[in-house]
């Protein structure tokens, strides 16, 4: 199976983060009102209910509602070709997989919210006291982090060492 459909096995990870992403998101559209917030940890960390309709740290999000669809368009394409590169992977690139299915599943998640609803849910908040706030975020934001790290780190060491990391 990974030598016709390379790491495609990997697409399980895929959707758990889309599982798990969802049913955050659904858990708290039901249980806070926007913008209110359950303080966690004080002075740092809190759930809160915000909406995107933007992108990263709310980019454009002030237009009108053509971005809506110009950031929907672009996680098809960027989801098209994680598909592809998660295919053509050695059985050995492990890592590499674990980093795509990450990113997929990440901008999967905030694709369907951004079709569905016209914005991203997010509900996570980091801050210090009340002076500096991080943008809300979510479990999607969180996987695509975490992949794009570590295929930061897998170029970074591909590149000292000409080989694949981690793997």
């Amino acid at each position: 199976m990974t030598s016709r459909f390379g790491k495609l096995s990997w697409l399980w990870l895929t959707v758990l983060v889309v599982v798990l992403d969802q049913a955050s998101k659904f858990y708290f559209e039901d249980t806070l009102r926007l913008y209110q917030q359950i303080v966690v940890i004080p002075d740092y960390f809190s759930w809160t209910l915000a909406y995107n309709t933007g992108a990263a740290f709310s980019f454009l999000a002030g237009e009108s509602g053509w971005q809506r669809w110009l950031f929907a368009l672009i996680a098809v394409a960027v989801s098209a070709v994680l598909l592809v590169w998660l295919k053509r992977l050695k059985t050995d690139e492990t890592w590499l997989a674990i980093a795509l299915a990450l990113v997929l599943g990440g901008a999967l998640g905030n694709l369907y919210d951004r079709i569905a609803y016209g914005h991203v849910v997010d509900f996570i908040l980091v801050h210090w006291q009340s002076r500096w706030y991080f943008p809300a975020f979510n479990l999607a934001d969180s996987a695509i982090t975490v992949g794009a790290v570590m295929l930061a780190l897998d170029m970074l060491k591909s590149k000292k060492s000409g080989e694949p990391a981690h793997d």
